[in-house]
Order: C-alpha cells, then structure tokens, then sequence
C-alpha cells in the first residue's frame, strides 16, 4: 500500500510493509524533494523491506523504532548492517526490550534476531529528520515505557506505533505496561494537536485523531 502526503513546501511518500505473524507495519517513508527515507519499525522479513526499497528507488539514511518490542524490532540489527545506516529511538525507557530481543523473539518462534542499541536514543522534544522533512518526538509511555510518536507538523502527519489504533489503543498487559499512562498520553500529548492529524499505526489501518476522539470506544468512554 502507498500513501502520498503533500503540502506546498514539502511532499512525502509512504509505503507500508506487513511483516512478521503479527503483521506490524513497517513504514518505508521518504522525503520526495531529495528521495532520501526512513525505515520506520523493522520488525523483521528483512529481505521484504530492502525490495521495498529498490521498488521505491529510494535511499535509506536510517532506521527509527517507536519502541521496542520483538515485531517492531526484530530486524533492525540486520537492516542496520545490510545498509549501514544509524538506529535513532526509541526512548531509552524500552532499553530492557532491546537488551531481551533474543529472548523475547524466541517466545513467538522468531529465530536470527538479535540483541541491540540504538545509535541515538530519543526523547520528548527532539526532532529526527529525513531530506527535507522534520518530525517532533513525544515520549508517550503506556504501551510500553519508551514508546515515542512521531508528528510533522506541515503534513498533519503522524506516525504512532501501538500507541493508538484506529478504534482501539496498545494493549498493557506486558511487561511495562500501563493502561492509565497510556491513555493519558493519548489525551494529554496526541490529542491537542488536532483532529485533523492522520497517522500510520504498528498495526491495522491507520486513521485521524479526529476520528479516534469522536469514536474509539478507549477514549469516549463507551463499551469496549
């Protein structure tokens, strides 16, 4: 699936890439002014995401991860060898995800995974960028303690991760979890910056913030 965002400064292009059991959406997202792009959560099906790329003709000047479970990073210690390009995120709180990769791929079948350190660790109020194009990052814990949001303000433009879906948010029943937390980060952070915002989630179709306040069942109130 490709997705196109415009506006009159600046134009990107997404391509999401379904990979790994649990079907995440690895985003290829790129900067169409200069072609230089991201890898947004490798999860894993390495050798899906670099013809991603070739079918792109894009060039790929880093990997960021919103954080850090198995089926977003799974294959970021690959990708990052096969096109020698740097790990920026997740918030360092996931850490103790990232230092279990082995581990924690072994409990779902997922084997030549490995253990790893991003290159930068992010925070709330860095920006990461891409060609012409800059993203602000929210720290936003629930899902897990290191979870990070990145939003582009030109484009109204988002990417979540298993923060918010459309029609449901994270699960945090795992190891750091916290469903509070997480549902305040949706309100307190994602929320205010406007219903307008569309974004591209770890799982499923993505959606509006907009759409996500009048009828996500989590953040309404209603059953669910």
């Amino acid at each position: 699936m490709t997705e196109q965002a415009q506006t009159s400064t600046a134009k990107a292009g997404a391509m999401i890439v379904p990979v790994t059991p649990f079907q995440q959406n690895c985003t290829l997202l790129w900067c169409e002014a200069t072609k230089r792009a991201v890898v947004v959560d490798p999860g894993g099906d390495v050798p899906q995401i670099l013809a991603a790329i070739r079918e792109a003709g894009v060039t790929v000047d880093r990997i960021w991860l919103t954080h850090g479970h198995i089926d977003h990073v799974g294959g970021a210690a690959e990708l990052r060898d096969a096109l020698k390009v740097p790990i920026e995120g997740p918030h360092i709180a996931d850490k103790f995800l990232l230092d279990n990769v082995v581990a924690s791929g072994a409990n779902f079948g997922m084997t030549g995974v490995r253990n790893f350190a991003p290159d930068r660790w992010l925070d709330e109020g860095d920006t990461v960028q891409i060609g012409e194009l800059a993203f602000a990052v929210y720290h936003c814990p629930g899902h897990s303690p290191g979870s990070v949001v990145f939003f582009n303000d030109a484009m109204r433009f988002a990417l979540v991760g298993d923060v918010l879906f459309s029609g449901s948010v994270g699960r945090t029943d795992l190891p750091g979890g916290d469903h509070a937390a997480l549902i305040r980060s949706i309100t307190d952070k994602l929320l205010p910056l406007g219903d307008d915002i569309g974004f591209i989630c770890g799982h499923g179709p993505g959606s509006s913030f907009g759409q996500e306040r009048l009828t996500n069942p989590f953040l309404t109130g209603g059953p669910g």
